[in-house]
């Protein structure tokens, strides 16, 4: 066992000794120590029951023999940080949860581990970690929160945001927002949609890393804990078998993440974390190969913000086994790879069957016949840039208009809010990337405003930042290079035509070369003036189609 590096033979006496100031006995030393990675704390309304779902863990792992010692990780709930400086800490925080764990694991010689995530930065830091240990780790999340109800609709927070801008546009009353505020996020776990978070846990379970479920069982349900207690379990099964986390996130696996990525209609962020977590699994994913997979892959899901679903009907519906199965008679699936239950996926999927339609639509009647997530390049985005489709209105997926300028996300807001923004512009928000925010905001705000006002079906958003997976409509992000970079995303000037063909996968600045040249003639990239973790980490940190990940990683 690798726990008997720190804990047997006469060199280890005093490691022995502190194991005794934790109350450990002989019995306990003499089973293998598995790390348990809690990310439970008070500020993240995700996060708030993980302790509950940890002591469950606990409790499976120890019924199956081993003994579970806990550690934590940090989160940080993106809706909280949304809209001030604090954004900028929301996607920094991934390296720090990889990182932290990384150290926390080999500093103590675990054997094995459980990841206990929840939300948005902390699930994919912890794939990460697991892909740069590569010691037997299973994942369980704390689940997704129940929808909300307002006035008879089921709601979620991306309705709250987009009822700010209703009220900014005189639509809705002060005491209609309070009922919204009050309704919309009713219970624990990750907030209801399709949005990043559980975009996350739902490709966790698809990549072989999760237990099926974990992507969808609600938070409140008491399914949740019997998962964990089954993912303790789970655990100790991959330790005697020595299945390891790059024997589950191969090419094969990730292609099939992509895929799904597709037919449940992801948020886009998964395009900035799946191909950092495949780097540190030594596997080289390229972004361009999702238009590849989204030609052949239907969209078979509109969970909100694209469609009135959440994760409590994914869940009823059948579960993301239910989707994976339906794809799989399209033989986009790979379904030989081993996954954490030590079954295949074929194995895995076998007779899971799509129980309302409605909600998961079958491969011969799909909401579109492409995928829900397009990667575009032109001269605007030489390197890329990406847009959830599935959640564009149909009449917003070829578009062309003036570009609206801002330097960063505050002004653009202010302009929205303000009435600035008129029918048929194209909003654009610079030196918001990796690199120039730094961190990379994302901007749910700017584009629930435009939402809320009535201009969803109109006006389009281009950023060199990212957007929540509460994001909806013509909302372009990850633009590559980012203007901090030296990106023509930052040549661009007030009322340059900008021509967006989601359909084509193009994304065009009508300027001739000869003009962006002589633009670009004594043009200094802005730089952001930041100092702590913040200057490090926009030192290090690589552009968004490299999934942002840090140099020397």
């Amino acid at each position: 066992m690798r726990s008997d590096n720190a804990k047997s033979g006469m060199q280890q006496a005093p490691a022995r000794s502190l194991f005794r100031a934790l109350g450990l006995t002989d019995e306990e030393l003499a089973r293998p120590l598995i790390g348990i990675v809690s990310s439970y704390n008070e500020i993240v309304p995700g996060h708030m029951n993980l302790d509950k779902i940890v002591e469950a863990v606990k409790q499976g792992v120890a019924m199956a023999g081993g003994t579970p010692i806990v550690f934590p990780a940090i989160a940080v709930c993106d809706g909280i940080a949304m809209g001030h400086v604090g954004m900028k800490y929301s996607l920094v925080t991934r390296d720090l949860i990889a990182d932290s764990t990384e150290c926390m694991a080999l500093a103590h010689q675990f054997d094995a581990l459980v990841m206990v995530p929840n939300c948005d930065k902390n699930v994919p830091g912890l794939l990460m970690a697991a892909a740069r240990l590569n010691i037997p780790t299973v994942f369980v999340s704390g689940g997704p929160m129940l929808a909300g109800h307002v006035k008879g609709e089921k709601r979620s927070l991306s309705s709250m945001f987009e009822a700010v801008g209703a009220y900014a546009a005189g639509t809705m009353t002060e005491e209609d927002v309070k009922e919204f505020e009050c309704k919309v996020c009713p219970t624990c776990g990750s907030c209801s949609g399709m949005y990043t978070a559980n975009s996350m846990n739902c490709l966790t379970e698809v990549l072989g890393m999760g237990l099926p479920g974990n992507g969808t069982i609600p938070a409140v349900y008491s399914e949740r804990l019997m998962l964990a207690k089954h993912a303790g379990m789970a655990v100790m099964e991959m330790l005697k078998k020595n299945i390891c986390p790059r024997d589950i996130m191969t090419e094969a696996a990730f292609r099939n993440a992509l895929t799904m990525d597709m037919a449940l209609g992801c948020s886009t962020n998964s395009m900035l974390h799946l191909p950092a977590i495949a780097h540190e699994a030594g596997v080289e994913l390229n972004v361009d190969i999702a238009n590849e997979i989204s030609a052949k892959t239907p969209n078979l899901c509109h969970l909100a913000p694209a469609g009135p679903t959440y994760m409590e009907d994914l869940n009823e519906a059948g579960g993301i086994y239910a989707v994976m199965n339906e794809i799989s008679k399209l033989g986009l699936l790979d379904l030989d790879c081993i996954t954490v239950t030590g079954k295949t996926v074929g194995e895995n999927i076998k007779g899971c069957e799509i129980k309302d339609t409605s909600v998961i639509r079958t491969i011969d009647n799909p909401y579109s016949a492409t995928g829900g997530i397009a990667v575009l390049r032109g001269n605007l985005a030489p390197d890329s840039c990406v847009v959830k489709r599935s959640a564009v209105v149909p009449e917003m997926l070829v578009h062309e208009g003036p570009a609206r300028v801002f330097d960063c996300e505050d002004d653009a807001i202010a302009a929205i809010k303000g009435g600035k923004i008129v029918a048929g512009d194209v909003v654009v928000i610079r030196y918001e990337g990796p690199k120039g925010g730094p961190g990379m905001r994302e901007m749910l705000n700017p584009t629930s405003a435009i939402a809320g006002m009535g201009l969803g079906s109109s006006v389009a958003l281009i950023t060199d930042g990212r957007f929540s997976g509460a994001s909806r409509g013509a909302s372009i992000g990850h633009v590559c290079p980012e203007a901090a970079a030296g990106g023509p995303i930052g040549l661009v000037q007030e009322g340059d035509i900008i021509a967006i063909d989601i359909n084509a996968n193009t994304i065009n600045l009508k300027v001739s070369d000869e003009e962006l040249a002589r633009r670009r003639e004594g043009w200094v990239p802005k730089q952001p003036e930041v100092t702590g973790y913040l200057k490090r980490y926009a030192a290090l940190v690589t552009s968004a189609d490299k999934g942002a990940v840090l140099k020397g990683n």
